[in-house]
């Protein structure tokens, strides 16, 4: 595995009224077909998921999820993964167009802003993969 897991969180939110933080990550990925003249239809939630697996960023995910586990079990006197992990979302920059960005309107996706993918695992996957590498049995 050395080398082979290089990448570093890119930034860390808190919620202000939840209390909960999320896991952000800047993708800068080309989701156009080759040839196309790129649009934000490009990054549809729809697509997201599809682009999402081709670059194991799930896994990805989960990693940065277990060291912000980590880092707030250390950091925070009261902490609870069950209250203060909350996902992560994945920002592709190039479908994102600032406050033009346009809102998916077909289900199941309505709602859901073009170029942001979010993802809230199970708290108990990420402290067990946690565990799990730290070599603990259950």
């Amino acid at each position: 595995m050395r080398g082979h897991l290089t990448g570093s969180i890119d930034a860390v939110l808190r919620h202000p009224e939840t209390d909960d933080y999320i896991v952000v990550d800047y993708k800068t990925n080309k989701l156009t077909t080759f040839g196309a003249k790129a649009t934000s239809d490009d990054y549809h939630p729809a697509r997201l998921p599809d682009a999402m697996a081709h670059h194991h960023y799930p896994l990805q995910g989960l990693l940065y999820s277990v060291a912000l586990h980590r880092y707030l079990r250390w950091r925070l006197a009261d902490y609870d993964p069950a209250r203060h992990l909350g996902g992560m979302a994945y920002l592709f920059v190039r479908g994102m167009t600032g406050p033009t960005t346009r809102v998916a309107v077909d289900a199941p996706f309505a709602g859901q802003r073009h170029g942001v993918y979010s993802w809230r695992p199970p708290t108990a996957l990420i402290v067990e993969l946690s565990d799990l590498l730290d070599g603990v049995r259950a």
